[in-house]
C-alpha cells in the first residue's frame, strides 16, 4: 500500500435534513479521496454526524421524541445521502456511540491534567443555532432592534456554572502555527482571517453546559455536559481507535486534512488545534474551508422556499452529472451558484457533447469499422504523437491542480485534453479515410482509443460511475484504472493480444432535459 492519506468531512449536525451544503462537502471529499487512491495513497475517508448539543435536544422536545430517537432517524437520512451520491467511506463515525463518549471524556482528562481547565461561572450571549459563544463586539443588529450573531442567528444571554477551558493560554502559539505552517489553513484568506481574530486577543472558553444533559458527561463532574465542539471536534479521533494506542491512531493521526465549510472555520483553527496543544497530540496537517453553495445567487433558507434535496436533484440530473457539475462549476474555497439550468448546461456542453461524444464516436467507429478489433503494431505519424503528449500533459495539470483542491481549473486542463481530440478527429476525418486509406484510418482510431482512456481515467475520481461503464466497455480491468496504469507503456499491446475487441457502445453521458415548467420558466 502507498503513503497514508486521511481526509475528514465535518460531521454534520442531523436536527435536518441533509441539503445541498452537505452534499457539496461531501462529494468534494470522495473525489479527493478517490483522487489520492489512484494516485497510489492509502487513503482513509471519515464521515459522520454531530448528535448532541441543545439545538438537538430542543428539536427532539418540539417533536416529542427523545434526542436519540431524534438523532437516529435523522443520521440515517445522511447515510442514505451518502449512498446516492456514491460517497466511498470508511468510517461514517457517529458521537453518540460509547467509544466517543470515551474518547471526548480522555481528551478532556489530558486537557485537565494540563492545567488548562477551571469551574467558574458563564455569563455571555449563547446562540442555539450556531452552538457557538459570541462577544458582545461580535453581535450585530437585527431589523427589530434584537442582538444577532455574526451569522444573523438569534443569541440569548446565559448564565450558569461552567467549566472554562485556558484558550487565551493559546494566542500565541496559534500565531505561530499561522505564521509557521501557512498550509495549515486553506486558502489563505480563512488564514489571515483567523490570525487577525486570535491576534485581537482570546478569552478563556466555556466547555461545558448544566442546563441540558443531551450530551457527553465531564469525567468527575457529573452534573455538566461537554461543550457540543468539544465532543464533535475528537469524531476525528475516535474512528482511530483513541484513546488506546492502536495501529490505526498510529497510522493515520495527524489527519492530512479536515475539509469544512467556511463557517465553522474558527472552530477547526483555533478551538480545535489548542485542546489538540493541550492535550499532547499532534496537529492536522491542513483545515480547507469551502465556500457555501448559493440556489441561482441566494442562500437557501425555508423562508424563501428555495432549500433543495440534494438526493432529489442527483434523481433529477444524475449523479455523476452533478458531481461533475460541482467541482467544474465553482471555484473551490469560493461561493458559487447553481440552478437546474446550469447543470444542464455544463454537463450537455462538456460532459454528453464533448467527452460523451469523442468516446461514443471512438468506439462506434471500431466497431463498425474494424468489427472492434484493436491493433497496437500501426505506424504512428507526428499528429498522433502529437496528440498523445498534450492529452498527457493536460492530464498533468490535472493532477497537480487536484493536489491543491483547484478541482475547477483541473477540469477545466481536462476539458482542453478533450477539445484536442475533437479537434483531431475533425482533422484527421477517419471517415474519409476509410475509403482512401485504410491503415490511417485505424490508426487515427487506435490513437483515439488510447486518449479516451486516458482522459477516463483521470476524470473517474470525479464521475466515477459513469466512467466504469465506459471502460469496461474498452476492455480496461478494474486494476488498470489508476494513474499508475497510464505509465504502463506495454498496456495496449497486452489488450490488443488479448483478443478484445470493442462491441456496440452505449454513450456513458446522455444529454440532459430540463423538465418543461423549468424550461419555460
Amino acid at each position: 500500500m502507498g503513503e497514508p492519506y486521511y481526509i475528514t468531512t465535518a460531521i454534520s449536525y442531523p436536527n435536518g435534513k441533509p441539503h445541498i451544503g452537505h452534499a457539496y462537502e461531501a462529494i468534494a471529499a470522495d473525489v479527493i479521496a478517490r483522487f489520492h487512491k489512484a494516485m497510489g495513497r492509502d487513503v482513509r475517508f471519515q464521515t459522520g454526524t454531530d448528535e448532541h448539543g441543545l439545538k438537538m435536544a430542543q428539536k427532539a422536545r418540539e417533536l416529542g421524541v427523545t434526542p436519540k430517537q431524534l438523532s437516529d432517524e435523522m443520521s440515517q437520512y445522511f447515510i442514505d445521502m451518502c449512498a446516492v451520491l456514491n460517497i466511498d467511506y470508511d468510517v461514517f463515525q457517529r458521537t453518540t456511540e460509547p467509544q466517543h463518549h470515551s474518547a471526548s471524556q480522555e481528551l478532556w482528562r489530558r486537557m485537565e491534567a494540563s492545567g488548562d481547565l477551571y469551574l467558574d461561572r458563564y455569563e455571555g450571549w449563547y446562540s442555539v443555532r450556531d452552538e457557538a459563544y459570541y462577544d458582545g463586539s461580535e453581535l450585530v443588529d437585527g431589523a427589530d432592534g434584537e442582538k444577532l450573531s455574526p451569522q444573523g442567528t438569534p443569541v440569548e444571554w446565559t448564565v450558569e456554572e461552567s467549566w472554562f477551558f485556558r484558550l487565551s493560554k493559546y494566542q500565541q502559539p496559534l500565531l505561530d502555527l499561522y505564521r509557521d505552517q501557512p498550509d495549515f489553513l486553506k486558502p489563505d484568506s480563512r488564514r489571515n482571517e483567523m490570525a487577525a481574530f486570535v491576534a485581537g486577543g482570546l478569552r478563556d472558553l466555556s466547555v461545558s453546559r448544566t442546563s441540558f444533559d443531551w450530551g457527553v458527561k465531564v469525567p468527575g463532574s457529573e452534573a455538566h455536559v461537554m461543550y457540543v465542539w468539544v465532543d464533535a471536534l475528537t469524531n476525528y479521533l475516535t474512528g482511530l481507535g483513541f484513546p488506546d494506542e492502536t495501529p490505526e491512531f498510529a497510522k493515520w493521526w495527524p489527519a492530512d486534512l479536515h475539509l469544512i465549510g467556511k463557517d465553522i472555520v474558527r472552530f477547526h483553527t483555533i478551538y480545535w488545534p489548542a485542546f489538540l496543544m493541550s492535550a499532547g497530540l499532534p496537529l492536522p496537517k491542513q483545515v480547507f474551508g469551502h465556500g457555501f453553495l448559493l440556489n441561482r445567487g441566494q442562500k437557501e433558507s425555508k423562508s424563501l422556499g428555495n432549500v433543495t434535496d440534494p438526493t432529489e436533484l442527483a434523481q433529477r440530473f444524475g449523479v455523476d452529472p452533478l458531481r461533475y457539475f460541482l467541482m467544474r462549476e465553482v471555484a473551490f474555497g469560493q461561493d458559487g451558484s447553481y440552478s437546474p439550468e446550469a447543470i444542464v448546461t455544463r454537463c450537455n456542453a462538456e460532459l454528453a457533447n464533448s467527452f460523451g461524444n469523442l468516446a461514443q464516436r471512438s468506439l462506434s467507429m471500431i466497431f463498425k469499422n474494424l468489427y472492434g478489433v484493436l491493433d497496437a503494431d500501426l505506424p504512428a505519424a507526428e499528429a498522433d504523437t502529437a496528440l498523445e503528449v498534450e492529452v498527457r500533459a493536460h492530464i498533468v495539470t490535472l493532477q497537480t491542480t487536484f493536489k491543491s483542491l483547484q478541482f475547477s481549473d483541473g477540469l477545466d486542463a481536462w476539458m482542453r485534453a478533450v477539445f484536442a481530440c475533437n479537434q483531431y478527429v475533425d482533422e484527421q476525418a477517419p471517415w474519409a479515410l476509410r475509403k482512401t486509406d485504410p491503415q490511417r484510418m485505424a490508426a487515427v482510431l487506435m490513437t483515439l482509443f488510447r486518449c479516451v482512456r486516458t482522459l477516463a481515467i483521470a476524470v473517474r475520481p470525479v464521475v466515477p460511475a459513469s466512467i466504469d461503464k465506459l471502460l469496461d466497455q474498452m476492455g480496461i480491468s478494474v486494476s488498470q484504472r489508476d494513474f499508475a496504469a497510464l505509465d504502463d507503456a506495454g498496456w495496449f499491446a497486452t489488450l490488443a493480444a488479448s483478443g478484445f475487441a470493442v462491441a456496440q457502445p452505449i454513450g456513458a453521458f446522455p444529454r440532459l432535459e430540463l423538465p418543461p415548467e423549468e424550461a419555460s420558466a
